[in-house]
């Protein structure tokens, strides 16, 4: 499933460099991540990154967009037409 950013995020920004999808922007008081593009970083790394750097744990997976881990790979892949994931 794809993640989100809930309320407790302080709009620090640490989360948006390291998503390789560019899901991640910035919106009016808090950071939010486009479920479209969303990948739970399967096809670049083994964890979800925005999870990893996040320094109040605001990025949480969204149980509205539940996605299997071929779904995700598969998402990936239509993202990045031509290159080989990473990580499957």
């Amino acid at each position: 499933m794809a993640y989100k950013i809930t309320e407790d995020c302080i709009n620090c920004g640490a989360c948006e460099p390291d998503c390789k999808n560019e899901a991640i922007k910035e919106a009016e008081t808090i950071y939010v991540i486009d479920p479209n593009k969303c990948t739970e970083c399967v096809g670049w790394f083994e964890s979800s990154k925005c999870a990893e750097v996040c320094p109040v744990d605001a990025c949480v997976p969204d149980p509205a967009h539940k996605e299997t881990r071929q779904q995700l790979l598969e998402k990936w892949r239509k993202q990045n037409p031509g290159k080989t994931p990473a990580v499957t």
